[in-house]
């Protein structure tokens, strides 16, 4: 049994380390922001407008993509890439279980069946081993996911891909700006998927996403499906969405994309850090395999399941803030009971999901900070018993 001692008055005094912070990065482009606002608005268009399209471009630039198109959150990104591809009823789409449930909802969404498959248990990434066992001849697309920040093995996707005629949709939430043998996701498979919720490595200052592809006809068909399946006003060819990113946010997005590159140094800074400083204690921090970058949306430590739930609240009574980034797996949700997945059936994934603890993790952090969450969990492991 896991004990320790109750933390001082002085521990509990101690100025708050949240798991996430987005009120820092908005004082440091607070002016910035404003300006970016107060030239949209006096305009009056506030939807498919100027800075819109500019986002666009520049994202599709950042992304080494050749389009890119802002749609109203990432879930609807995933939507509409697998709408685009007509996948639909009685197809399969095979995916990781690990992810957020919007990964499996998008492929619900268009009516065909979500497969989920096992992980690698060092990267926690989509294993393409078991990819490869769970194709069937109804299987259209693999939708993977850059879990936490890092590329999945991306050529040996590809090439499965490849050789079974199918679809790839990259579902790149968590992984803006990170790269695989020196380039972004988001260019390699069909049509990549972003989104911009607030905490993200880019975030919006509400909802947010955006698809890229280097297919001209995947890309005029998203931009047909997201606006009411028109391509001319009135003239609708198709059913179609109101799924368009607005204007201010667009706006926003410009702002902040300016400063991606050196959000995501500060991320990887602190990430070497906590490497360093977390070293010779009993967790596994984590693995960043050759050839790729990790960008860090999510610091995440493992430590054995019986003290990861007391190392939690050892730190939150030290106010120090941590996530479990995710606490179940999609396939045992109650949303896909009907598909009758069993505990066992992830034998990877189950470990990985009760031992997982994200760390703060934000490029505002100080290094007094990251110095502090390493060794309160120092502490908490000399006290071990």
């Amino acid at each position: 049994m896991t004990n320790y001692s109750a933390p001082s008055p002085q521990a509990t005094s101690l100025t708050p380390i949240p798991a996430e912070d987005l009120t820092r990065q908005y004082a440091q482009i607070a002016d910035e922001v404003r300006a970016a606002m107060d030239a949209v608005l006096p305009r009056g268009k506030y939807t498919l407008g100027p800075d819109l399209t500019a986002f666009e471009q520049e994202y599709a630039a950042y992304c080494d993509a050749k389009y890119s198109l802002g749609i109203a959150n990432g879930t609807e990104a995933l939507h509409l890439a697998l709408a685009a591809l007509n996948i639909g009823a009685g197809d399969e789409v095979i995916t990781v279980c690990n992810t957020y449930a919007a990964t499996a909802f998008a492929i619900s969404y268009v009516g065909a069946r979500p497969v989920f498959v096992d992980v690698d248990e060092k990267t926690f990434n989509l294993n393409v081993d078991e990819v490869a066992k769970k194709i069937t001849p109804r299987t259209r697309a693999i939708l993977p996911v850059h879990l936490y920040g890092q590329p999945v093995e991306v050529e040996p996707l590809l090439e499965l891909a490849r050789q079974h005629n199918l679809h790839v949709v990259e579902d790149d939430a968590h992984a803006h700006g990170a790269l695989y043998h020196g380039k972004k996701v988001g260019s390699f498979g069909d049509i990549g998927c972003f989104s911009f919720y607030p905490s993200k490595v880019l975030g919006a200052y509400g909802d947010g996403g955006a698809i890229t592809t280097n297919d001209a006809q995947l890309y005029e068909r998203v931009k047909q499906l997201r606006y009411m399946g028109q391509k001319q006003k009135h003239a609708h060819d198709e059913i179609g969405f109101q799924q368009r990113l607005d204007e201010l946010q667009a706006a926003i997005l410009r702002v902040k994309l300016r400063h991606l590159d050196e959000w995501i140094a500060k991320r990887q800074q602190w990430a070497k850090l906590y490497g360093e400083l977390l070293r010779d204690l009993p967790v596994i921090t984590p693995y960043v395999a050759p050839d790729r970058t990790h960008v860090f949306y999510l610091y995440t430590i493992r430590v054995e399941a019986k003290q990861r739930d007391a190392l939690r609240e050892f730190l939150a009574v030290r106010n120090i803030g941590t996530q479990i980034v995710y606490p179940q797996l999609v396939p045992f949700q109650k949303a896909y009971a009907a598909l009758g997945y069993q505990s066992g059936d992830f034998p990877v994934a189950e470990k990985l999901r009760d031992e997982l603890i994200c760390l703060p993790m934000f490029p505002e952090l100080t290094e007094g900070e990251v110095r502090r969450v390493a060794e309160t969990i120092a502490a908490f492991f000399d006290q071990q018993v």
